[in-house]
């Protein structure tokens, strides 16, 4: 496998720029195990080579994923190996390739809850949220303690018009690990598809976090909802969950700019 044939799979620009804009990056639970374990290969002793899956981890790692991909396909094509491959695709934002190892690899494992997971976020990238909701809850039935599974699953359930289900979800996740939706993770979620609802998703975390006696993460998220186009003052002044931020700086710093964004 050459880099000129694998070049020649990806989206074009155009392609990949509206994916972008339709879409907020889906990351991938497998991704951090990858990132793990590239720190976990040193370089080997002198007249020794790396072995294929050794060499891929860390060209993953550098971010140089059609490399890693070709590295992927000299090792035995196991379900790691093929999930890993299938990361790499998703990274270069060509999601059918992905879709295609994730499948294979399944194929050998069905029972593989990252990559489930990874199948699932596919769907979710093609707006098959239905699909990729079941697909979650497979994963979870396989690794129930996964908050980046379970985050995900309320980003599914956000972007199919079910904000109840997704908060609760959201809610049991963060309480997994609470930096779960951060921005600068290697397992943030895919958000909804329209700057209102990830504006709404946002604005729903901040009373989580509020909720949860945790005001710097709200103040956080507030200000990523404001970000994203939220404007509603009256619902942020009157919402019960902020009552404890009211009296601080912060929070009248984020209601003045509320205000003059309105006008």
């Amino acid at each position: 496998m050459n880099h000129r044939s694998l070049a020649a799979t990806l989206p074009s620009p155009v392609a990949t720029f509206r994916l972008a804009l339709a879409f907020a990056i889906v990351a991938l639970l497998f991704t951090t195990a990858l990132h793990a374990a590239a720190q976990t290969h040193d370089p080997p002793p002198p007249g020794h080579a790396l072995s294929p899956e050794a060499a891929g981890d860390l060209l993953f790692a550098r971010g140089e994923f059609i490399e890693a991909i070709d590295a992927y396909s000299h090792a035995p094509a196991d379900p790691v190996t093929l999930n890993k491959i299938g990361v790499s695709w998703h990274h270069l934002s060509a999601v059918d390739e992905a879709k295609r190892n994730y499948e294979q690899a399944l194929l050998l494992r069905p029972n593989f809850p990252e990559a489930l997971n990874n199948l699932g976020a596919a769907l979710f990238t093609q707006k098959k949220y239905g699909q990729a909701i079941r697909l979650y809850r497979r994963a979870l039935k396989l690794s129930p303690d996964s908050a980046v599974i379970t985050a995900n699953l309320g980003t599914a359930f956000f972007a199919e018009g079910k904000p109840g289900p997704g908060i609760e979800e959201y809610r049991s996740a963060i309480s997994m690990d609470p930096s779960v939706f951060d921005l600068d993770s290697l397992q943030i979620i895919g958000g909804p598809v329209s700057d209102r609802d990830r504006a709404e998703q946002n604005y729903c975390l901040a009373e989580l976090f509020a909720q949860m006696n945790a005001p710097d993460r709200a103040l956080q998220f507030l200000h990523r909802a404001f970000n994203e186009g939220f404007k509603d003052r009256r619902r942020l002044a009157q919402d019960p969950a902020f009552a404890s931020l009211r009296d601080t700086a912060d929070f009248a710093e984020l209601m003045g700019e509320v205000s003059y964004a309105k006008k």
